[in-house]
């Protein structure tokens, strides 16, 4: 059954808002054409078109945050099969995706939280995005 998260920041100056459909599958039959392997057998599934490169590398972060734990809680392994992503009337930035997928998962399954959030910084004029213990994967700051 496919469940719709939406995710929203309201900001001084707009905000983000992400409207992400997905669903839980079990992994019976193989892995699925359009899926990536993110976590031993945590696999997210993608749409077959109309998704930019950055939303379903967003996406596929989003699930990262969270694969350990969800891989301890499905060991059989899982299928989140995403149906779409959109953005309406916001201003747009991609790692909006990753907290979509967050959230989304945090209502689907009884996970502790990983930390992912947004605020906004206007002493640096914009989005500031943090991921908890982990570190923004596009940062080309050294480990």
């Amino acid at each position: 059954m496919i469940h719709e998260f939406a995710f929203r920041f309201r900001a001084p100056a707009g905000g983000l808002a992400v409207n992400l459909r997905a669903e839980v599958a079990p992994l019976e039959g193989g892995i699925p054409a359009h899926s990536v392997q993110i976590y031993r057998n945590i696999w997210l599934g993608l749409p077959t078109a109309g998704l930019h490169w950055k939303d379903a590398a967003w996406l596929a972060f989003g699930v990262s945050l969270n694969a350990r734990a969800l891989s301890e809680l499905v060991p059989d392994g899982v299928l989140l099969r995403t149906s779409s992503l959109d953005c309406p009337l916001s201003d747009y930035r991609s790692e909006a995706a990753a907290l979509a997928m967050d959230g989304w998962l945090h209502e689907r399954f009884d996970l502790e939280s990983s930390g992912a959030a947004v605020t906004y910084d206007a002493s640096r004029g914009g989005f500031a995005f943090s991921w908890g213990e982990t570190a923004d994967p596009f940062s080309d700051a050294p480990p």
